[in-house]
């Protein structure tokens, strides 16, 4: 028995059957899908039930749909919404606010300098997968707050990993200009040669494709090569330091404004994949929290550390874009937009537990508060800003 559940089947299953679950609840509850799927997998989690647990298939099928999630959503956007100066200005506040505020509250805790810097440094993560699905079920992504979201969250992805590069110097008692520099350049070279070459070449070669023997008599054919190129641009990313799914999001912007005219759509295809592999991202994200790891030691740093996460993201985030003319409503649309962390600051923490550059609680503490922060994003979107303004 034990070994028929350890299956990939029988996993597979599991979380597509969990992901409906979250379906319901949110229906009952009138929250985004998003919301009922995370409470689904803490309860199927090793939080209540212990059902699965956050396995290396499990980590591989939510890599696979924030791959596919961002793709999708870079589908929607042109590339003069992504390289804009106050989208720059929104993300490098965003960052700076939120560190101070994540090192100061550790310091406050009694907690050293290496894991204060590194508090700090998983305060300035923003995780896009989150906010970009609410605003793609409440069809916002065409927005001024929302294209200033992703924006500034593809941007705020590269300076919060010149942070970690940073915090791993200082951990180290050494920095070098050098080799931060070498990271800013890296990350900024793959943005703008990914996107200026996938609009020159990549997108000219699928309509070009398109019109194709072999498209007409495979009309799948497109398709297939427009995913290939979301996971090789994923992969780039990954190979330079970046988040996947920042590559995918490029890679959709690339090929944003491309309508197949012989073969099936891709974008269409796209959506269908996004529908499975998307749900058992945010099914894992609870799979991934345990709270049994929380100490009542741990429980008033944890709840201060989510009240200076949002805080600060929503001050640096909205000063910032009340600065640069934006309305009230969208600035703080935008603010709490950016206070997901999700998978990135628990990417942080998973590289300075693994470094031995922090102990079990605060990674627990970090993985936590991304996970509480990700619960509310949704909630305080669907139900407090979007019923005060239409977004």
């Amino acid at each position: 028995m034990a070994e028929l559940l350890s299956t990939v089947e029988f996993q597979m299953s599991l979380l597509l059957f969990v992901s409906l679950a979250g379906y319901l609840i949110a229906s009952r509850i009138n929250q985004s899908a998003v919301i009922g799927e995370i409470l689904v997998g803490l309860a199927i989690g090793p939080s209540i039930l212990g059902l699965i647990t956050y396995t290396d298939f499990v980590k591989s099928v939510a890599h696979l749909g924030a791959v596919i999630l961002l793709f999708v959503v870079g589908l929607e956007f042109k590339l003069k919404d992504i390289f804009n100066l106050k989208y720059g200005i929104i993300a490098a506040v965003g960052v700076i606010v939120p560190w101070i505020g994540g090192y100061f509250t550790a310091k406050l805790f009694g907690y050293d300098f290496t894991t204060a810097v590194f508090v700090g440094t998983a305060l300035t993560a923003t995780s896009i997968a989150i906010t970009a699905n609410v605003l793609k079920e409440l069809g916002k992504l065409q927005t001024e707050a929302a294209k200033a979201i992703i924006g500034a969250a593809v941007i705020d992805d590269v300076l919060s990993l010149l942070a970690l590069s940073v915090a791993q110097q200082l951990a180290a008692g050494s920095i070098s200009a050098a080799a931060t520099g070498i990271v800013v350049l890296k990350s900024l070279a793959f943005l703008i040669a990914g996107a200026i070459l996938g609009q020159l070449v990549l997108n000219r070669l699928v309509v070009r494709m398109d019109r194709s023997a072999i498209a007409r008599k495979y009309p799948e054919f497109v398709f297939i090569f427009a995913m290939s190129m979301a996971f090789l641009y994923a992969m780039g990313a990954e190979l330079i330091g970046l988040s996947a799914i920042v590559g995918a999001f490029i890679a959709g912007v690339a090929l944003e404004g491309v309508v197949p005219q012989h073969s099936k759509p891709f974008k269409e295809g796209a959506e269908y994949l996004h529908i499975i592999f998307a749900a058992t991202f945010f099914v894992s994200l609870g799979i991934l929290a345990d709270f049994r790891a929380v100490t009542p030691a741990v429980i008033l740093f944890l709840a201060v550390l989510t009240v200076v996460a949002v805080l600060t993201k929503l001050i640096g985030c909205y000063l910032p874009a009340r600065m640069q003319k934006m309305s009230h409503d969208d600035s703080l649309v935008v603010g709490f937009g950016m206070s997901p962390r999700g998978e990135v600051a628990m990417i942080v923490a998973l590289l300075a537990l693994n470094s031995g550059l922090i102990m079990q609680d605060i990674y627990v503490t970090i993985v936590m508060m991304s996970v509480l922060t990700t619960l509310l994003t949704p909630i305080v979107l669907r139900n407090w800003l979007y019923s005060r303004v239409h977004v």
